[in-house]
């Protein structure tokens, strides 16, 4: 009896050794660049390195199909010939726009409390130019202490440690703030920063992080 429910058949699994047909072509990588960026947003080089796996993929599998080496070669050097022109017109209609991938991401990571290098080198490692890097970074005191103060509230360090049932001595004060300090230095912050954000009492940080997100 019918209960309304639709039950999905399995999919047949694919041989592994089966035929993949024909190198990708420019429609169907433009396709999987379509694909890849309705999952989020992206930079071209991310964009390109997705086609370039595809095709080595498609490479692989023909191997094992037991296909002729030397014309899997040359038929994945010609599709990879059609990834900077896909990435290309992406770019001209919008849909990968460098700038503002990094903008975007650089403004949301900060937020999450990534120090100015830690987004750098995110960036960087998603292939977005040097340039464009440091325009979406920039040198913004402010925000590389607000980042800095959310760092400390997602690690409950300085005003926003835990409250130990018998206050610290000296010593352990001590060390407990120089392995504070040492955390925050390990994920990028500056020195200076990381002074100033674990003297702070708790409402002067939560403060500056109100008055950041308002701003």
């Amino acid at each position: 009896m019918d209960d309304g429910t639709r039950k999905k058949k399995p999919r047949a699994a694919r041989p592994r050794n089966g035929d993949p047909g024909v190198a990708p072509t420019r429609a169907a990588l433009h396709e999987a660049a379509l694909a890849y960026l309705a999952r989020g947003a992206a930079s071209a080089d991310s964009v390109a390195k997705t086609l370039q796996r595809r095709i080595g993929n498609w490479a692989r599998r023909a191997v094992r199909a037991g296909r002729d080496a030397e014309a899997i070669a040359q038929d994945a050097a010609a599709a990879r010939e059609l990834i900077a022109p896909i990435v290309e017109r992406l770019g001209e209609v919008g849909l990968v726009n460098d700038a503002a991938f990094a903008a975007n991401r650089a403004k949301r990571m900060a937020t999450s409390g990534r120090s100015r290098r830690a987004i750098t080198a995110h960036l960087a490692q998603k292939g977005v130019a040097a340039t464009t890097v440091r325009e979406a970074v920039g040198h913004d005191v402010g925000a590389e202490l607000a980042a800095a103060i959310a760092f400390a509230r997602k690690r409950r360090l300085g005003p926003f440690a835990r409250e130990e049932a018998e206050p610290l001595d000296r010593d352990a004060r001590r060390v407990a703030e120089r392995k504070a300090l040492g955390t925050m230095a390990r994920a990028g912050f500056d020195f200076g920063v990381c002074e100033r954000v674990l003297r702070m009492d708790r409402d002067d940080a939560d403060e500056r992080l109100r008055d950041r997100r308002e701003f």
